[in-house]
């Protein structure tokens, strides 16, 4: 990750809405100051509310590399992007990427950066090889966030629970496992992008044993109930070896992101699920709270679902970006 020169400009395509540029959207909120843009196509829906510089005036702006910000289903590169994507690496941009479609897969990308001596970075792309996991107990804690979905804030959940842990003398690591992660943090795992036989070894490999006061807080990815993504899901769980574990829920959706015939789990079947699974390689893990995306609630309706929730889990309940996970964190010292 250290090849990867700041400032960016993020690129977010024709995304169709703010979820799949969810990478644009979480590298900004979570770092502002690297970022000098955004650069969006005609349709393109989401818009980050910053400037638009284009190209050239992104380079004059001391833009180093195009970040691709767009997490669309299959990760794809269509052939739409491509002249953008040429013009900036003729301007003297690198692109980076974490999408399933390796940029140096792509002919006119490989030669155009040939031409100009700019680097195609693929931060999906595992660096190293793991080992198979083994399950043996280790020191150290693991909170892992998981979700009734993907998409639902499992991320933000974690960096803000990081953060916290940190604000409090915590000492906590942030361990990312997606491409927007990685982006942030510097470093991680690319959990699917790595063999199945290999996922729960790539995340005890990132969470090894640890001093008996250090956190590993785990950034989750899709979720049990998701026919698409579980194997994925199941093997991080598994890997994790996690100890407490948050609930992840974005509220207003009826049905799997992608999946229009697949209902959503309740609350209770999902904590139950994971919980079932994680005795597998934890002795005893728990849920210290909830975590829920009110993005699209009615801000007059976030306190009392928020209410309610906790009254009827008998925990914490809480919106990251809203009310903070001050309690979630309570709930560690415990």
């Amino acid at each position: 990750m250290s090849q990867i020169r700041q400032p960016y400009l993020l690129f977010l395509g024709d995304a169709p809405d703010r979820l799949a540029a969810k990478t644009a959207v979480g590298v900004y909120d979570w770092r502002p100051d690297a970022c000098v843009g955004q650069f969006r196509l005609p349709g393109c829906v989401p818009d980050l509310g910053i400037d638009e510089p284009g190209i050239a005036g992104a380079v004059e702006r001391g833009a180093r590399t195009l970040l691709i910000g767009v997490a669309n289903r299959g990760g794809t590169i269509p052939s739409s992007w491509l002249a953008p994507m040429c013009e900036a690496l003729e301007a003297g941009m690198d692109i980076a990427s974490g999408l399933h479609t390796h940029l140096d897969s792509i002919a006119e990308l490989r030669e155009t950066a040939g031409r100009a001596g700019r680097a195609l970075i693929d931060v999906r792309v595992p660096g190293e090889s793991y080992p198979i996991a083994s399950g043996e107990p280790r020191s150290g804690h693991r909170l892992l966030a998981v979700g009734t979905d993907c998409s639902v804030g499992k991320m933000y959940t974690t960096l803000a629970i990081e953060r916290e842990m940190r604000a409090r003398g915590f000492d906590a690591d942030f361990k990312a496992t997606g491409q927007t992660g990685i982006f942030i943090a510097g470093g991680g795992v690319p959990v699917d992008a790595v063999i199945s036989d290999f996922i729960a070894g790539s995340i005890e490999h990132l969470c090894p044993a640890a001093p008996h006061a250090h956190w590993d807080i785990v950034e989750g990815q899709g979720s049990l109930f998701h026919p698409s993504f579980s194997g994925v899901s199941l093997g991080l769980l598994h890997g994790a070896q996690p100890d407490t574990l948050v609930l992840c829920h974005e509220p207003t959706r009826s049905h799997m992101r992608g999946l229009p015939h697949q209902s959503l789990p309740g609350l209770q079947e999902c904590m139950e699920a994971n919980l079932e699974w994680a005795r597998v390689v934890s002795s005893n893990p728990r849920f210290v709270g909830i975590s829920i995306n009110t993005y699209h609630v009615d801000p007059a309706d976030r306190e009392s679902l928020l209410g309610r929730l906790e009254d009827e889990f008998a925990m914490p309940c809480v919106d990251p970006m809203v009310t903070g996970v001050g309690a979630l964190v309570d709930q560690l010292a415990q």
